[in-house]
Order: C-alpha cells, then sequence, then structure tokens
C-alpha cells in the first residue's frame, strides 16, 4: 500500500494536483456517489439482479485515489489503517457482531 500511495502522491506532485484536504474529502464524497449510481444502474435501479458493468471499475478507482489523496495529506499509511480497522472488527466479532453497536 506503501508503493500505491507514494505514487499517488508523485503524481499529484508532478501534476500539481495540491487541492486543499476540504477539496479533496468533498471530491471523494462525490466520486463515493458516483459508486453508488453505478451499482444502481447496474440494477436498473432495483428492477432486476446486478450485472456487473465496466463503469464501477473506473469509478472505485476513482474513490480509491480521492481516498489516497486525503491519507496523503496527513501523513497516513493506509495499510496501518487498515490493519487496526480490522482488528476492530476481529474484536467486535469476538463479542458478538460487527456492528458499531457491539463496542
Amino acid at each position: 500500500m506503501k508503493d500505491i500511495q507514494k505514487k499517488v502522491k508523485l503524481f499529484c506532485e508532478n501534476n500539481q494536483l495540491n487541492s486543499p484536504v476540504e477539496h479533496r474529502v468533498l471530491d471523494t464524497m462525490s466520486e463515493l456517489g458516483e459508486v453508488a449510481k453505478e451499482i444502481l444502474k447496474m440494477s436498473n435501479y432495483g428492477d432486476h439482479p446486478i450485472q456487473y458493468n465496466d463503469n464501477l471499475k473506473v469509478e472505485l478507482g476513482d474513490l480509491f485515489y480521492s481516498i489516497i489523496t486525503i491519507a496523503n495529506v496527513f501523513d497516513l499509511d493506509l495499510e496501518e489503517a487498515l490493519n487496526e480497522v480490522l482488528q476492530k472488527y476481529e474484536q467486535r466479532i469476538r463479542k458478538g457482531s460487527p456492528s458499531s453497536d457491539n463496542n
């Protein structure tokens, strides 16, 4: 994951993509909305079972990029963050449920 974060950081630096973090968060929310829209479209808005469409891959890539740019602003290691989250979920599951109600 560190290599991916470094790749995105260099891409942003080389292309003068240095938006304020607030803009990056808004962009991330927009990209998440586009992921949701693609999933809705894949099921014809719930009229039939979901059928995969390559547009989802592109939208998830956009979302992933946006999340990485936020982490890079704060110099956060996303692999470390993911490992911490997995440990949190393991503890919740041992208590009976992965939901946040089980803290």
